[in-house]
């Protein structure tokens, strides 16, 4: 195939004229960190939602982290996830010393099995981290339904999902915790960063505590005078700078039209793959709408007549940036070293094997999509 004059990668960041402006704004200003921009900031995300608070973070896994100290999950524990995912979904529970328990996915929707979740309940069990792979929304109210019958709190991985919605509503809400992550490729970007969203108070304080070294100004503090202040917990410096915030505002501000052209992408993908019975587009579960982060199918290798590693290396060649999400998580050698064993999630291993993602990102324009097609047709 004729190779594309410019490189076409898998997902971009868009940056304008406001956004360097908001940044440069901020950089002029008293404040580069825990300045009034991260409340600003909390607050849009929060609003755009639809929940009670949220809670800025350096990056998402320092996000999922938060998370999971605030519900408690410690050593003994068992938290429940999937493996089609990136690292962190299941590592910030790690972190917290749980054992981590994979279920497998759904074949249609390559989310995680809400009846593979409740196979995998036990009494340990303290928590269910969800994820909204590609941007589309996990069967949440079934995943609640589960949580509920077992007394687990329920911390959503929507690091790909701002933007998308389930039944209607704007991801963040039905979770007890919900994650957005801000690395460069998402919806919008603070260049790097994660936020919890969540309607409960007391997840909201333990969080606050959590990202700035558990110190607060407790009232023994306010006796001593304006200086002085307690560390009460082991916590991070996990903290979200205010030049991270000023450009997350700005991005907000475009989030919707961002998301309108992500869907008018993949529903051109999913016209012209119509033709292709070599290649299977996504499906979407009922009663969502993806934001569409990626666009992962699924190759039939046999009728193609190569490896995917061939096409891989053919497309990249051709300066098309495909992509491979994800390496199902317990076949990294850390996750193997603690004993989980290839074969563990069936379904999720066979769409691992045969998964592509193709270039998708708002900046794209239509002919983007056809180049990429094109290569397949030919």
């Amino acid at each position: 195939m004729e190779k594309r004059k410019k490189f076409l990668p898998y997902g971009q960041q868009w940056i304008e004229e406001d956004d360097i402006n908001a940044v440069v704004e901020t950089l002029k200003s008293p404040f580069l960190t825990t300045g009034p921009k991260i409340q600003e900031f909390e607050e849009t995300i929060a609003n755009y939602v639809g929940a009670k608070y949220a809670v800025a973070f350096s990056n998402g896994t320092a996000a999922l982290h938060g998370a999971c100290y605030a519900a408690g999950i410690g050593e003994g524990d068992e938290v429940i996830t999937t493996p089609i995912t990136f690292a962190s979904s299941a590592n910030c529970a790690r972190y917290m010393g749980a054992t981590i328990v994979f279920a497998d996915i759904d074949e249609h929707t390559y989310n995680i099995n809400p009846a593979e979740i409740e196979k995998k309940i036990t009494d340990k069990t303290k928590a269910i981290i969800p994820v909204d792979f590609t941007g589309q929304p996990v069967d949440i109210d079934a995943i609640m339904d589960v949580a509920k019958k077992n007394d687990c709190v329920v911390i959503e991985d929507g690091a790909h999902s701002l933007g998308a919605e389930y039944k209607g509503e704007k991801v963040g809400t039905r979770a007890d915790m919900t994650m957005f992550s801000f690395h460069p490729v998402k919806p919008v970007t603070t260049a790097e960063g994660g936020v919890i969203v969540t309607n409960n108070k007391e997840f909201y304080d333990k969080m606050i505590l959590f990202r700035s070294h558990g110190i607060t100004h407790t009232p023994y503090a306010e006796e001593q005078g304006g200086w002085y202040y307690e560390m009460i917990d082991l916590g991070y410096n996990y903290r979200m700078t205010d030049i991270q915030a000023a450009l997350g505002i700005s991005q907000m501000k475009k989030i919707d039209s961002f998301i309108e052209r992500r869907r008018e992408l993949a529903a051109k993908y999913t016209e012209l793959l119509q033709d292709i019975p070599y290649i299977k587009a996504p499906k979407q579960l009922e009663n969502t709408e993806s934001g569409w982060h990626l666009y992962s199918v699924q190759l039939d290798t046999k009728q193609i007549g190569k490896s995917r590693k061939q096409i891989f290396e053919e497309m990249r060649e051709a300066n098309i940036g495909v992509h491979v999400h994800y390496i199902p998580v317990y076949w990294h050698p850390y996750y193997q070293q603690l004993g989980y064993k290839k074969g563990l999630c069936p379904i999720a291993e066979k769409w691992y094997e045969n998964a592509l993602t193709l270039p998708l990102f708002p900046k794209m324009i239509d002919k983007d999509v056809e180049d990429v097609i094109n290569f397949f047709t030919k």
